[in-house]
Formats: structure tokens, sequence, C-alpha cells
């Protein structure tokens, strides 16, 4: 039994008449998380976890929102539908569909190194596996997060000795706020973009220690020449970057694990961190769900598809319109809000 097929609309689940972060106007949308190419304006009912709700909200306005804590078992339709986490960004979630004892996982993006800024990724047994595949190529490897984030404070620190504002280009949702919580203990003025307000709020009322931040506005960059300003990549080139002078900038990516990367991006230094699974990630995580079957989704589906294949699995593809923040980042496809 197929229990989610593909439609014009997006994934969805025939025995449980339900989408899975569908990119056309639906009836009961199931979202796996709040980032723009996951959970799109005009559905006429959204599902996700409380921690997902704020960000959903923050992004999409005031939408008809249901939450469904992790673990917890929904019975919609004939089937039964549970939220695992994905420890993607805050309120990630995998989505569980269980119907006549069969089991299949739509995994959303997620990663597999723990943050503390979200729930940790928890692999969950299934017989088939939806899986994203955004870094899907045996070239991407992340060092561990720590290693960066010391990298990151350290050119921070640089900067400040040489009087030059530090600025870092990060996804205004997820990302910013996991460097704005490993940089906290930092002693230097923090400056964030107004695209981040609203979503610092969020993460701030769910529990993440983030530092006290500077409005752009209210900031005299010629007294705070130690500053860091965090800003979504739309920010760079603009006129609202000008106000802070002389600086050094940075992009954080795991598109940066490319050569060639940073160079396209214009930046000074490219800082390799991403919120998706890198390679052996998305190798172990397919492992540990004991899945037969493995539908591969939006990334570097024919590699991931043949690995499968050689493992012994049956490996399929589905053409999604999904496409990571890291995939419209690299590409100059943003969303509005990360333009403010």
């Amino acid at each position: 039994m197929d229990l989610i097929v593909l439609r014009p609309q997006g994934l969805y689940c025939p025995p449980g008449d339900f989408y899975i972060d569908p990119w056309r106007p639906v009836q009961r949308a199931v979202i796996t998380h709040a980032h723009s190419d996951h959970a799109r304006v005009g559905h006429a009912s959204y599902l996700c976890t409380p921690q997902c709700a704020p960000a959903l909200r923050a992004r999409l306005g005031e939408v008809d929102v249901q939450t469904l804590a992790y673990g917890e078992p929904l019975r919609v339709g004939s089937v039964s539908v549970s939220f695992h986490p994905a420890g993607h960004v805050l309120g990630s979630a995998q989505v569980r569909v269980e119907c006549r004892g069969e089991v299949w996982v739509a995994s959303g993006d997620y990663k597999t190194e723990a943050d503390p800024t979200c729930a940790a990724f928890v692999p969950v047994r299934c017989d088939t596996f939806i899986t994203e595949s955004t870094f899907g190529l045996p070239i991407y490897r992340w060092a561990p997060q720590e290693t960066v984030f010391d990298n990151m404070a350290r050119w921070w620190e640089q900067n400040a000795a040489e009087h030059k504002v530090s600025v870092l280009f990060c996804y205004a949702f997820g990302k910013s706020q996991r460097v704005l919580h490993a940089l906290r203990q930092a002693s230097g003025p923090v400056v964030v973009h107004g695209a981040l307000e609203k979503l610092n709020e969020v993460y701030t009322q769910a529990g993440v220690e983030l530092p006290a931040t500077l409005h752009a506005g209210d900031f005299d960059p010629s007294g705070h020449r130690d500053a860091l300003v965090i800003a979504p990549p739309s920010a760079r080139g603009s006129p609202w970057l000008r106000r802070f002078g002389e600086h050094a900038d940075a992009f954080a990516s795991g598109w940066m694990q490319v050569r060639g990367a940073r160079r396209r991006r214009g930046v000074d230094r490219g800082f390799v961190l991403s919120d998706h699974a890198d390679w052996p990630g998305l190798q172990g995580a397919i492992r540990d769900t004991g899945a037969s079957q493995v539908y591969v989704t939006h990334g570097s589906t024919d590699v991931m598809q043949r690995w499968l294949i050689e493992q012994g699995l049956d490996a399929r593809t589905f053409q999604t319109e999904y496409g990571s923040q890291e995939d419209d980042i690299e590409h100059g496809r943003e969303e509005a809000s990360g333009q403010a």
C-alpha cells in the first residue's frame, strides 16, 4: 500500500486525505517546519508541532494552526500520524504515518548533529522513508560545529583588533539563531537585521538563550568597531549595509564546502555550517530507519538513489518543488522576509 503519493499539489496521503508540506493550496497541510519552501501560504488548515507554530505564524500571519506534540499520535482518516524531531530548526519534525501495521516516514529537512537551539534528530523505524538529499554528495562532510563556531569567534576577534565591523550573512530562520546562541558569551556588541527580530523572539520564548542584540537603527558604528552584525544574504551590497562603513564579511552555509562558492558570493570568508545532514549523516539516518524502500526528494537525488540501490534497497525519487533555503541563497532566491 502506498501511504504517500505524489500529486500536483505535493506529497499526499490518500487514506488520511492530507498533504505533507504541499506547494499548492490544499485543505489540510501537515507541516514539517516553517521554512518557506515547506510551509507556504494559502492552505485552509495547518498541523505542526507546538514549537513550530509561532515561527509559522511569524512568517504566514494568522493562519489556522493545530499543534501536535512530538510522539503524540493523532488519528486522521484511517491513519495514525505523529511528529518526531528532525533536528533541522526549532519545531522541525519528521512525519510518521501508520496504517494497518505499515509505517512510512517523511523526513522533511533534517540534520543529525545535535545543537541546543532545537530538538535533536531521532531516527524513526519504518518500512518506507522519504528523505531529503540537499547535500547528498560525498564531498559534503561537516566539521564539528564547535570547531566552526570557534573559528567564527576568532575571525570576529581579529576583525575587532583591526577596528573592522564583522558582518556575517546567514539565513534568517534557524541558522542565525544557532550562530547567536553559540556566540552569546562574546564581549562585543551584536547587531541584527530587522528580518531576524521576530524570529529571535520566537526562539527566546521557546527557551533558547540568545545574546542581547541591537537594532541597526540604534547602532553607532563609529564607537563600536568591535561589533558583530548578523544579516540575511539579501543585505549584501544593499544600502542598509553601508551604515557600518569599513567591514569584513563572511557567509555561513553548507555550500561553502565547495571551492569557488565564497568567490561567487563575493565575501571575505566562508564558514561551512549547515542545518542539513551531510553525506555521512544522510547515510546513517537512512540506515537507522531500517527502511527497505526509500524515496529521495530534493537535492542530489541521482547520486543518493544510486548509492541506495548499491545497498540493496528499493530506491526511488519524488520530484518535489522543495529547494532548501541554502539552495535558494546559493542561487539568489530568498523569501521576502529576508529582504526586510
